[in-house]
């Protein structure tokens, strides 16, 4: 795909990333969330857990229940998570709100609590997280399905990174990559 189909013309007139240009809810998403870099360690838990919720669905349909998952899943606070047992399963499982797949639902319990593993380990999920930018989202998956974690494929680690903004990969001419490179400028420059 060449750099002008990559972008497009909103009707503000500012050039952005083809791929929101499918609806309002993306474009805002595309231009306040994604590609920012997020440190906070419940951020990154929930966009890696609602990837795997994504896979083989439209990321519209995961940002349109959103609210409804943070809610079910205690915000996303992977320390209350990690102890859901079999009753919040069912319960999850009931909840219209949410995608009700069993195997996802597990999933993202079962990570909770691998990420408390991580937190243990390396200090917080930023730092682990964090530790892999730029490399490939490969190498990071390759890693996460070692230590035992499931959904996290290349493809849904990649997207995990571009979101994060473990990577940059806003297209030449949007104007949301240079706000997104200074933001990780400064970051790098900040102390840890």
């Amino acid at each position: 795909m060449g750099a002008a189909e990559r972008i497009f013309i909103g009707a503000d007139g500012k050039a952005r990333c083809s791929w929101c240009k499918a609806s309002a809810e993306y474009i805002r998403y595309h231009d306040t969330e994604w590609g920012f870099p997020v440190m906070e360690d419940r951020r990154l838990f929930e966009k890696i857990s609602l990837e795997g919720f994504q896979a083989g669905l439209s990321w519209l349909t995961i940002l349109n229940k959103r609210e409804a998952f943070r809610e079910v899943f205690a915000g996303f606070d992977y320390h209350v998570v990690a102890r859901f047992g079999s009753r919040e399963v069912e319960r999850l499982l009931s909840d219209a709100r949410i995608v009700r797949h069993r195997g996802k639902i597990e999933t993202t319990i079962g990570n909770a609590r691998l990420a408390c593993e991580l937190e243990s380990e390396f200090g917080s999920l930023r730092a682990y997280f964090w530790g892999f930018q730029p490399r490939e989202a490969n190498v990071l998956s390759k890693d996460l399905k070692r230590r035992g974690w499931r959904f996290v494929g290349p493809a849904t680690v990649h997207a995990f990174m571009q979101a994060m903004g473990l990577v940059n990969d806003h297209a030449e001419g949007c104007f949301v990559r240079a706000e997104v490179e200074e933001a990780r400028r400064a970051l790098e420059e900040s102390p840890r």
